[in-house]
Formats: structure tokens, sequence, C-alpha cells
């Protein structure tokens, strides 16, 4: 079926629109699934902070990949949150984004600027646990060890809670 000539203009006009929607929406989800530089804007607890890429885009939702810290509404989760914040906010980090978790946040390896991995940091702090799966202790399994020898943090109170304990007899927070 031919179109004439006074309804291709507005065709062609609507599948540009498309097509740059669709270039514009790969080139941000590019960014997700690559390394990029930003600032702390926010931190929502201790595994989640807003990071807005140095370029001046909006920030993006990261959870830290590897770890899990206390829920806010847990016993120790201001107190891991504030740890966070106070290492990060309003500083430069190094992104590196591995995938997206079930609530569409980008799960990455995030550091200080040319300094160490703030998932370690914060488990060797005591202020989150090394994200276990099945058998696997966690890639921050050492770091972990370490705190509990020196009953730092969380691994102070023998009744803390890992936080997926908590979140399957209680829900999450919000």
């Amino acid at each position: 079926m031919a179109l004439s000539n006074g309804r291709v203009r507005p065709v062609v006009s609507v599948l540009l629109i498309l097509w740059s929607i669709v270039l514009t929406s790969g080139a941000h989800a590019a960014q997700r699934f690559t390394s990029w530089q930003g600032t702390v804007t926010y931190v929502t607890d201790g595994d989640t902070l807003w990071v807005r890429p140095l370029r001046g885009d909006v920030a993006h939702k990261i959870r830290l990949d590897g770890i899990d810290a206390p829920e806010i509404c847990q016993t120790y989760g201001k107190v891991s949150r504030d740890v966070l914040a106070a290492r990060v906010m309003g500083k430069r980090v190094d992104v590196k984004v591995r995938r997206l978790d079930t609530y569409g946040r980008s799960l990455a390896h995030v550091s200080l600027h040319n300094e160490e991995d703030l998932g370690s940091w914060l488990v060797r702090q005591g202020a989150a646990w090394s994200y276990r799966y099945r058998r696997d202790p966690g890639p921050y399994a050492q770091q972990e060890s370490q705190a509990r020898t020196q009953q730092l943090g969380v691994f102070a109170d023998a009744q803390a809670e890992r936080p997926r304990d908590f979140r399957l007899r209680h829900g999450s927070c919000h």
C-alpha cells in the first residue's frame, strides 16, 4: 500500500522521532552497564546510594554489589547508612556496573576515585555483611571474618540478624 505525498511527511517525522528515542535510551542503557565516574548526591541506606555522572546527567540509584547492609528500620541500619554517607557524600566515585537487580537498580562495584572499593571498606568497618548466595560466602568473606574477630559494628552484637533473614521475617522497611 503506497502512501500519498501528503501522508509521507508525517509518517517520516514520527519514525525519526521514534528512532531518536531509541538511540537516546540505548545510550542511557549503555551507561548503566559500563564504567563511569560521578559524584555521590544521596545515600539511601548502607548499601544504596545515588551517583550523578560527571557529565551532569541525572543521578542513578546504585546498589553496592557483593554486600548486604542492615535494613534502615533494622538495628544498626541507620548507623550503617551514616557510616557510608560520611565516607562518600559529595565525593567523586568510580562506578563499575555489573547488572541490574530485581528492583531495577544498578548493581555495581563503587570506589572512591582512585581509592578502595566501598563494599570491602563497609564490611571491614562492620557496617555490612558479605553477600552470601547459597553456599558461597560472598566476595568479602575475608573482610567479614576480620571484622567479626575484631567485633566491629554489627559483629559486636552476637544477636545481629542478617538483613536477608530480617526481610524474610519482617518484610522490607518500605
